[in-house]
């Protein structure tokens, strides 16, 4: 890296500015004899290697542990399938006692297609209407005779039994 050019002194010679002239390029190529030749090789080789484990009894135990840890998160899967599978039926079979379904074109329909709701106790509410009916007056006397509850007036059929023991 040499600095001889760049700026001039007071006489208006060239001297050097403090930065490189060429920086980074190549100022001159020493010969060097390095003693290289060509030198061609082709090799072929064939490497082999057993490893027998010393402790067998620990490899042993490695493979069950892996074993049971396999096992545990099957379990955990099909844990939370069931899971799944019961809450789908639940609320599949909620929803069918109150007659909402998808429609059988939509591609929801197949999520509740296999739920079955048997035997269902559940009654909508509703109203009955009774009709009245009038009891003749020999009914009225005869009724109020028997039972004074106003329950004996809804029509309900009465059964009568007779206070004279029978021979």
């Amino acid at each position: 890296m040499r600095d001889f050019k760049g700026a001039f002194d007071d006489e208006g010679n060239e001297i050097g500015d403090g930065a490189p002239d060429n920086p980074g390029s190549i100022l001159y190529q020493v010969p060097t004899r390095t003693g290289q030749k060509d030198n061609y090789n082709l090799g072929v080789g064939f490497s082999i290697t057993w490893s027998e484990p010393l402790d067998k009894e620990l490899q042993k135990k490695c493979k069950e542990a892996a074993a049971a840890n396999i096992a545990l998160m099957q379990q955990q899967v099909a844990n939370k399938r069931l899971d799944f599978e019961i809450a789908r039926l639940k609320n599949c079979g909620e929803l069918m006692k109150q007659g909402i379904s998808f429609h059988p074109k939509s591609p929801y329909y197949k999520v509740c297609a296999d739920v079955v709701v048997r035997d269902v106790t559940y009654i909508k509410p509703h109203v009955h209407s009774i009709p009245s009916s009038s009891p003749s007056p020999s009914q009225t006397s005869t009724l109020q005779s028997l039972d004074s509850d106003p329950s004996a007036l809804l029509g309900a059929p009465l059964q009568i039994k007779s206070s004279i023991p029978s021979p």
